[in-house]
């Protein structure tokens, strides 16, 4: 094909995508929302999965109107069932699954590690581990039928370093990593490819809610000086997705402004 214009890149980058289907769990706001809405923009047939009818719902009419395929199934990531059936409904309805944001997760409530409640802790790690777990199980069983697929699973910069008062929540994005890492050396010689991304605080709908005065806060630890936004992320997500990445594999992306350096 030799050297392609920018134009000629921009057109195969589109083509690949088109018609591929996508699973994407936490798919009705945040970072989901946003890759959900750029892949809707090159025709990618979308599963939106989230816990949240209305927030779901609406994604769906957002991806409908750029033109995309989209289903809405409302599912908990933490139950195993739910699990399977939304990927048992993404296949019945779309034929295959090529591509998975294995995105869902939750935070918890800011105390020291250890006063975390038992409670606490069993939700965020059913959500955050298992969650990601199940999803990881189920699909590539799927993509194994169809000899491949890409993943990019949702860690956090707290996967890469501890942060305080949100120690459980580390806990699971560093065992998201060791998932994606340990995934990578097991399936990419079945063409399965899979990265993490790493993202640091950005000006999502629950940030945004905090008050006017810690967010400063959060900006101000951060080397770039600013918090990021949910596009920068989902950026990244979508050229994870894509063939233009087709040689990164078992990698770790840090999307926080410098925080992960320091």
């Amino acid at each position: 094909m030799g050297i392609l214009t920018l134009s000629e890149k921009i057109y195969w980058g589109v083509f690949y995508m088109h018609r591929k289907t996508a699973v994407i769990t936490g798919g009705g706001s945040g970072f989901g929302r946003e890759v959900a809405l750029q892949l809707a923009k090159k025709g990618t047939n979308l599963s939106i999965v989230d816990i949240s009818e209305e927030n779901g719902e609406e994604a769906v009419r957002l991806c409908k109107e750029s033109g995309s395929d989209a289903i809405f199934i409302q599912a908990d990531v933490s139950k195993v069932e739910d699990v399977k059936r939304y990927v048992a409904q993404t296949v019945e309805y779309f034929g295959k699954i090529d591509l998975f944001f294995n995105n869902a997760g939750i935070s918890g409530s800011g105390v020291r590690t250890v006063e975390c409640s038992i409670e606490e802790f069993n939700a965020i790690v059913d959500v955050n581990l298992k969650g990601v777990f199940y999803g990881l199980k189920f699909v590539i069983s799927e993509m194994l039928k169809t000899r491949g697929g890409v993943i990019v699973n949702t860690a956090s910069l707290g996967g890469l370093v501890g942060i305080p008062t949100l120690g459980v929540y580390s806990a699971t994005k560093h065992a998201v990593i060791g998932l994606t890492k340990a995934i990578a050396g097991e399936y990419g010689r079945e063409n399965i490819r899979i990265n993490a991304i790493a993202p640091g605080t950005n000006e999502t709908p629950m940030v945004k809610a905090y008050p006017e005065e810690a967010i400063k806060k959060m900006a101000e630890a951060v080397p770039m000086g600013r918090l990021g936004q949910p596009h920068e992320v989902a950026n990244v997500v979508c050229f994870l997705l894509s063939e233009e990445s087709s040689y990164i594999h078992g990698a770790v992306i840090s999307i926080d402004g410098g925080a992960s350096a320091l």
